[in-house]
């Protein structure tokens, strides 16, 4: 997914199951939310340069949407306070890990390799979540899910361009794996959530929660918070770091969101996850359009081994969760039959 990671996709499956999808209409919708949370790291960058610290843009961030997003969410309730009640150690560690940890190293990564590079080091949650349900349930994964992990590491491996002459921050790869992590734990968490908990309350809640931790983080001194009323650079153009700090907040945060939302309802969440992994190739236009970042010939190599990779786990999970309901209705059909 991204940077942050889009709630509404794991929420929002049974709804689109009901009932025939709009296939074109939905596209279009997930295709403008991954090129929206492309674009997450191209702004981040320009604050970078006006000044900011990774920090503070991420709080600012989060704050930011939390408060464009409140009044949709306390509507979304509809007096339905109790699931806040029954969900807020969901929404906490949401806040912490799925926003705040996986945001912050995100944008930290940022700071030191391509924006590129380091969202297709994001891209590895689904390895690392393979990886833990093998250990954790000591069952070992499908063929497919093996190649698939595989090729990823394989990808990982040349997007690293250890060989190379281009030069890799081992500290942005470490904080680009951070992130990785990040994401891996908000797939845990937003599997956990009643599904009764509207998404966009789960965005809202979870961004209020990562806005106060980074400010705390920052006010405790473990990592710099400062803000500076500098400029950035986009395609060319000295840009204000308000511009910068608006397209973040409206642009890759709440309509990326908002549109994810809609997608996965008119698709279905496994659709609209699988047109999601169209974020990195949008990441990467961005960057190269607005910053002038392009990653060599073998990273973009590495790039396409690892979504490759993500996709043969993705649909190898699929399968095995389309061959579980179909055992579960068989079953289903078997029992009323014996009851009649």
């Amino acid at each position: 997914m991204s940077d942050l990671p889009n709630p509404g996709l794991p929420a929002a499956s049974n709804l689109a199951e009901t009932r025939r999808p709009s296939q074109s209409k939905g596209i279009w919708i997930a295709l403008a939310s991954s090129a929206a949370f492309g674009l997450s790291g191209s702004f981040a960058k320009g604050l970078f340069e006006a000044g900011w610290s990774p920090t503070a843009a991420v709080a600012a961030r989060m704050a930011g949407a939390a408060l464009v997003l409140a009044i949709p969410a306390l509507v979304a309730m509809r007096g339905r306070w109790v699931l806040l009640r029954t969900n807020w150690v969901s929404i906490v560690l949401f806040g912490l890990f799925g926003v705040g940890a996986c945001q912050l190293c995100y944008f930290l990564a940022v700071q030191r390799l391509d924006v590129g590079v380091a969202l297709l080091l994001e891209y590895l949650a689904p390895v690392l979540i393979v990886l833990v349900l093998w250990a954790k349930h000591q069952k070992r994964p499908s063929i497919a899910t093996i190649a698939g992990t595989l090729l990823s590491l394989a990808g990982l491996v040349a997007v690293l361009d250890l060989a190379g002459t281009t030069r890799i921050d081992p500290i942005g790869v470490l904080w680009g794996l951070g992130a990785a992590i990040g994401l891996t734990v908000y797939f845990f968490i937003s599997a956990k959530v009643d599904g009764a908990l509207p998404p966009i309350m789960l965005s809202a809640g979870g961004m209020a929660v990562g806005a106060l931790t980074m400010l705390g983080v920052g006010g405790l001194g473990i990592l710099p918070m400062h803000w500076a009323a500098g400029t950035g650079s986009f395609a060319g153009f000295e840009t204000p770091w308000w511009l910068a700090l608006t397209g973040l907040i409206l642009i890759a945060t709440v309509f990326s969101y908002t549109t994810g939302v809609m997608a996965a309802r008119e698709l279905g969440s496994k659709v609209a996850s699988f047109i999601s992994l169209t974020e990195v190739l949008f990441a990467v236009l961005w960057a190269w359009l607005l910053l002038s970042e392009l990653p060599g010939a073998v990273q973009l190599f590495g790039g396409l081994l690892i979504v490759c990779g993500v996709v043969l786990v993705r649909i190898d999970e699929l399968r095995a969760a389309r061959i579980t309901r179909d055992l579960k209705r068989s079953r289903g059909r078997k029992s009323r039959t014996r009851s009649q």
